[in-house]
């Protein structure tokens, strides 16, 4: 049966073209997935399109192109089949007041801190963590590495992309992201949240800021395997996927915290996947006056609130840019937690939601919504985890 499956999908690899489209082949039982990577091996040497046959183990799948997935009925009792689709957007949009650096109302010389860093409180815990070698890998599209005020703190990454490539940013999402979680200027520069944090980029999106389900998931493996303790998700999709779940799922059994972004569309009571899994740190933004952003999904499902409008950090080529969204949010929060893990080591999601929620600062919403949580601080989730 194995063996069949798999001369099948040569051929559908083989004639790929422009009526082909990405699927994600699962089996039912690990036996048979095992059976079906050694054949693969078997058979490499005299199938030359089995190379594109991309495996993910975490959830005992393939991804591929498929021109049908109707034929794989007859296989239904071995396999079950979804359709890999390019769903996954970034959660971020530029500001009205987007400024270059140049324009920025600080000199190029000087050191910056940005509102955001300050509002929550993390230069006041820097004397008790800096968020020191803990890992947070930045599943987004990639980082300026040689961007002066992250050189430092980025330890590694994949690009899932284009694997024999480096991570390289070529949207400024990534890089903005991973600015507000851990930038770690000198003189000059800004500074994260978590300035002796350990990044990792791991390029899942495009240039446009769109992502495959499997890329994802190949992302999310990749930090599984080494060892990541954080992983900041600042994305979103409308659908779920049972697939992308389940390697969440692996992943949260693993130990790793997961921090997504909730969405920016402006709804009460209902956010964007993956923030939506059980297994996800939920975030939400807010402003400068501790107010729920206008543009920020909000309400019972939201675990904690951030900094997210008019968010200056990072960006390519070694200069900064302003965006807002929850995605910036998310970054905030990734940041305190490698600040938490630093002082107290390991701790369950569950535990990181509750200590996140006790310590939060209070914030303003519309009386129509209900809130559970309030504004992330940093020095008072440092204090907690110390006590």
């Amino acid at each position: 049966m194995e063996r069949d499956l798999i001369y099948w999908i040569h051929d559908e690899l083989q004639y790929r073209g422009a009526d082909s489209s990405r699927h994600i082949i699962r089996f039912k039982s690990k036996r048979e997935y095992l059976n079906c990577l050694n054949l693969i091996s078997q058979l490499k040497p005299s199938l030359d399109a089995l190379p594109f046959l991309q495996p993910l183990p975490s959830i005992q799948g393939f991804s591929c192109f498929l021109r049908s997935a109707s034929e794989l009925s007859s296989y239904s009792d071995t396999v079950s089949i979804e359709e890999d689709r390019k769903q996954a957007v970034i959660h971020a949009a530029s500001s009205s007041s987007t400024r270059s650096r140049s324009q920025a109302k600080f000199r190029v010389d000087e050191q910056f801190i940005p509102w955001g860093v300050r509002q929550i409180k993390a230069p006041t815990a820097w004397a008790r963590s800096t968020g020191h070698k803990i890992k947070i890998a930045v599943i987004d599209t990639g980082v300026d590495y040689m961007h002066p005020d992250l050189q430092r703190n980025v330890a590694g990454g994949v690009n899932v992309i284009y694997r024999h490539l480096l991570p390289r940013d070529d949207n400024g999402h990534g890089t903005h992201i991973s600015g507000t979680i851990a930038a770690s200027s000198q003189r000059k520069g800004i500074v994260g949240v978590a300035p002796n944090a350990s990044l990792y980029a791991v390029k899942a999106f495009d240039h446009n800021g769109t992502a495959f389900i499997s890329d994802i998931i190949f992302g999310i493996e990749w930090c599984i395997r080494n060892r990541i303790d954080i992983i900041n998700m600042s994305f979103g999709m409308k659908n779920s996927s049972k697939a992308l779940e389940d390697t969440i799922r692996k992943a949260y059994e693993a130990g790793v915290i997961i921090v997504a972004s909730s969405g920016n569309d402006g709804r009460s009571g209902r956010i964007d996947y993956p923030a939506k899994f059980p297994y996800t740190i939920a975030v939400g933004a807010t402003t400068k006056n501790r107010k729920v952003a206008r543009f920020s999904n909000r309400g019972k499902t939201i675990d904690i609130y951030a900094p997210g409008d008019k968010i200056y950090s990072c960006w390519l080529n070694g200069k900064y840019h302003e965006l807002s969204g929850t995605s910036m949010a998310t970054s905030h929060v990734s940041g305190v937690i490698a600040m938490m893990m630093a002082v107290r080591g390991k701790m369950s999601t569950r535990t990181v939601k509750d200590l996140l929620k006790k310590s939060s600062s209070a914030i303003q919403s519309k009386r129509s919504t209900s809130l559970d949580t309030g504004e992330i601080n940093a020095l008072q989730a440092v204090r907690t985890v110390m006590s």
